[in-house]
């Protein structure tokens, strides 16, 4: 399988860990990425209290990009922000008459055109529907048993569009989990919002929909996400919030495709998990036992 691959922003910064574990995992898994030449950001969410047409062009503008150098692929996108971006082009400009014309006459000051059509998946959307659990479980080397995951989506994977899950009870990261052994977490925090795009205005909103994810993952050994403001959003704030409620709510937040490759025999070094700021000692030694008792068995 092949697909063109839209990092965005944070992959090349802060989430370089999701960039990397993400690479690793799709060549085990025998999918090539070919990348978007010159690909630009995508707005995030900074562009449109700009400029609406600003949001509607950046996007589009690594969409045309695509359209004219790999034409006919699906466009991979591992951040939950970039694929809602990418994503909402392609609905925009099918309802809003003359938005596409606007589009191109800005794209057209680097000679290049969209003509719409261009198909966004993200990651999760890709392992879950493309991939597999099957597909998945051959490359499991390591099972994690005994480890129990927490599964997050937060919410732009999901939200607004109902593509490939249900965005009030999403269930496509199960079957990948329970294919890499691990058991899943009883909750229903799953597409519950982390407030990430509150911590700089309304902060105390924010830490309060941290804590109550936090809270909620209790008894679990990790919570896994698939969005790399969701990672630092749970990751960056939880000696703040475990003062501030009085308890230890410190748990590991790992990408999916790091636990996937952590199940997939990778090294550290590959998955990069020395850049995550919370990978408790405890998950360690439990993902340790588990590396040993496959090896004894094989």
């Amino acid at each position: 399988m092949k697909y063109v691959y839209y990092p965005g922003c944070s992959l090349e910064g802060t989430a370089l860990e999701y960039d990397a574990s993400t690479r690793a995992v799709m060549q085990r898994l025998g999918v090539e990425l070919v990348d978007i030449e010159d690909w630009t950001c995508c707005g995030a969410s900074a562009a449109e209290p700009v400029s609406y047409l600003l949001s509607m062009a950046l996007p589009a503008r690594n969409l045309a990009k695509v359209q004219s150098d790999q034409d006919g692929m699906d466009v991979l996108v591992p951040c939950s922000a970039c694929y809602l971006n990418l994503r909402k082009v392609e609905d925009h400009i099918r309802k809003e008459e003359g938005l596409l014309e606007q589009i191109n006459e800005v794209l057209s000051v680097e000679g290049l055109s969209y003509k719409g059509g261009v198909r966004s998946r993200h990651l999760l959307d890709v392992l879950a529907t493309d991939m597999g659990p099957g597909k998945i479980r051959e490359q499991v080397k390591q099972p994690l048993s005994g480890v129990r995951v927490a599964p997050y989506y937060g919410c732009q994977a999901l939200r607004p569009y109902r593509v490939f899950d249900d965005p009030e009870e999403p269930r496509s990261m199960e079957p990948i989990l329970r294919a890499l052994g691990a058991e899943i977490h009883p909750w229903s925090m799953g597409a519950r919002c982390c407030g990430a795009g509150l911590m700089t205005t309304k902060k105390d909103a924010s830490l309060d929909a941290v804590a109550s994810l936090l809270s909620a993952a209790r008894g679990a050994d990790c919570i896994v996400t698939v969005c790399p403001m969701c990672q630092m959003n749970l990751e960056a704030y939880q000696k703040k919030i475990s003062r501030r409620e009085g308890e230890d709510l410190s748990i590991s937040i790992l990408y999916l495709p790091q636990l996937m490759g952590i199940a997939f025999g990778m090294g550290d070094a590959e998955l990069k998990v020395d850049m995550n700021f919370v990978f408790k000692p405890e998950l360690r030694a439990k993902l340790a036992s588990t590396a040993s008792r496959s090896t004894r068995a094989a």
